[in-house]
Parts: C-alpha cells; structure tokens; sequence
C-alpha cells in the first residue's frame, strides 16, 4: 500500500491521457491555447503500464482525464486494459460530454463504472459564454447516451462563479433531481493565469450555495454509500430523491487532511498534491530504464515520502500554480 508521511493511505489516481480539449472553459485554460507537441504525451502503452503499477501499489480506483479523454486516439483500447487489472475496484471517467452520444456503450463495455460529466449551465448562451463556443445540445445529448448505456450513477460536475452561473445552481439541482443524477458544486481552484474574471470576486462559497438550494429542497447530510474513497465531496440528499448533491470546498472547508489521491499528467508528471508543486517524473523512467515499471514503481514509492500537508490555495493573489487545470488532470 502506499501510505504517506502523515499516515494516509494513497489508494486513488486520476490519470490524464491528453491536455487537449474541444473545449475551452474559462475557469479551466486560456482561450489561445498551445498545447503538448504528442511526443511529449504518454503513449497509451505507457498510460496502460501506470495504470498496472499504480494498481499493483494498493491502488482501488482510477479516473481517466484530460483534458478531454474522449478525443485521445486509443481511449477505448486504454480503458479496456484498465478494466481488466485484478484489484481495480472503480474505473472511472470524467467528461465534458460532447463525445458520449458515440462512446457511451463502449466505455461502459470496457469496464468503466462510474462517469462524471461536467454541466455549468442550462441556458445556452450562458453555456457557449462558459465554455468559449460549445453546444449545451451536445452534452445532454451525452448525459441521455450515458443513462441509456447504464451507468449506475451518473453525476454531473459544476463549477460556481458568482456572477456567471451561481444564481441557476438550484436549476441544476432540480435538472439533476429530475433526471436521477448526482450533482457536485466545485469552488473555483486558482490553476494558471485567466483574463476573463478574478477568482476573488467570483468566488462563491458551498454554503451559500447549500442556503440558496435549501429554500426549495429539504437537505440532509449522507456518507456516499459503499465508497470508500469517495473524493473530496460533503454529500447531501433533497428529502424525497435518491440523487447526492455534493460540495467540494477546498477554500471554505479544506479536506487536504482525508487527502487519499495523487494526479498522473499526460506527460507522466506524478502531482502529489494539486495545489502544489511536488512532483516526480515518470515518462523518463518509462522511456529510458532498462525496467521501467519496476523503475516507476519505486519512483512512486519514494514520492509519498514527499507528498504536502496541504494546498495553499490563495484567490486573493496571483496563482501560485501556474500550470492550467486542463495540464493537471481534470
């Protein structure tokens, strides 16, 4: 198992496969984008024998991310493998949605158990201003593919922003209620420099959101059953459905402490912490060792020795992480 020095156990990678999108949401990257030349990303060989090692170490459960996983050639091919390690308990993805009315079945045929799908908005002229230019049709159009594929729970993922989308957060509530989906609310993270808005002034915090959805909805805290390595979210349940509404608040109710997971980025950056630094290259231990997984093994080992505390996390200043969320993996 891989324990770090504060004594938690490490049993949860989420794992990029590209840095690209075709999307280009405003609190996630800049609008002009330069993205990895594709001899830096790892091939899906090299994803493929992370994925083995990391499972190999303790590790129960995977998440797939980019970027946006479903455009990168031999996704399908990757999660199969994944799919089929001997102790992988959760092989999960995280999408913006717009591919799942052609990939729906085969993700879920491949071995993926859970989907997460991010919905910042209903109003499509909101949705387009969020995401630069894309299609609200399109990701409910996925949403639809991915209930009809069966996925046991689907949740939708939403970032806040005050003056963007705050004020439709109960729509997207009942929209989830309504359609037997979980839903999580993400307070802004402040990864890599933006122009479009200060993150201070649209920062929005969970329990003003939870206030806001309260007046509609009775709420009532749970434990998100039969996962024990959930991730960082509070859940709630609305009196009357089965759906989980989730706050991850990594300003207004840090979680750092129950921290169990690390981030792999396309171009095999093992990130210890995502709001830190601390990281140890695993693509040069992939390319050039005569045994690189036993190579990468033991690089993965060592790294938890240098796993942080915690992030610090500052909306007020200029980032201190400088890379953009789509660089560090969903």
């Amino acid at each position: 198992m891989l324990i770090d020095s504060f004594g938690r156990t490490i049993n949860y990678v989420r794992l990029s496969v590209t840095d690209r999108c075709d999307l280009r949401c405003v609190y996630c990257m800049a609008e002009d984008m330069t993205f990895l030349p594709r001899a830096e990303v790892l091939s899906i060989e090299e994803l493929a024998t992370l994925g083995e090692t990391f499972v190999g170490l303790g590790v129960t459960k995977l998440r797939i991310t980019g970027g946006e996983p479903l455009i990168r050639r031999g996704i399908i091919d990757l999660l199969q493998r994944l799919g089929q390690l001997p102790g992988l308990k959760e092989l999960c993805l995280t999408t913006n949605g717009t591919h799942l009315p052609q990939y729906a079945q085969s993700i879920k045929e491949a071995g993926v158990n859970r989907i997460n799908i991010s919905l910042d908005s209903l109003n499509p002229e909101r949705f387009r201003q969020l995401t630069r230019f894309g299609d609200i049709n399109q990701v409910l159009a996925g949403i639809k593919a991915a209930q009809a594929a069966g996925f046991k729970r689907i949740k939708l993922n939403c970032v806040a922003l005050k003056h963007y989308n705050a004020d439709e957060v109960p729509a997207l509530v009942q929209f989830a209620l309504n359609e037997g989906l979980d839903i999580s609310f993400i307070e802004e993270m402040p990864l890599g420099r933006i122009d479009e808005h200060g993150r201070a002034a649209e920062f929005v915090s969970s329990d003003e959101l939870r206030s806001a959805i309260s007046e509609q909805h009775l709420l009532q805290p749970v434990f998100a059953k039969g996962e024990d390595n959930a991730g960082p979210a509070r859940y709630w349940q609305a009196s009357g459905y089965d759906s989980r509404i989730g706050f991850i608040s990594p300003h207004s109710n840090n979680f750092c402490s129950s921290c169990n997971r690390v981030r792999v980025t396309a171009t095999g950056r093992l990130l210890l912490c995502l709001g830190q630094e601390n990281s140890v290259d695993l693509r040069e231990a992939l390319r050039t060792s005569e045994d690189p997984q036993q190579e990468v093994r033991t690089r993965i080992i060592n790294a938890m020795h240098h796993k942080p505390e915690k992030h610090t996390f500052d909306l007020d200043n200029e980032p201190q992480i400088v890379r953009f969320m789509n660089m560090t993996g969903g």
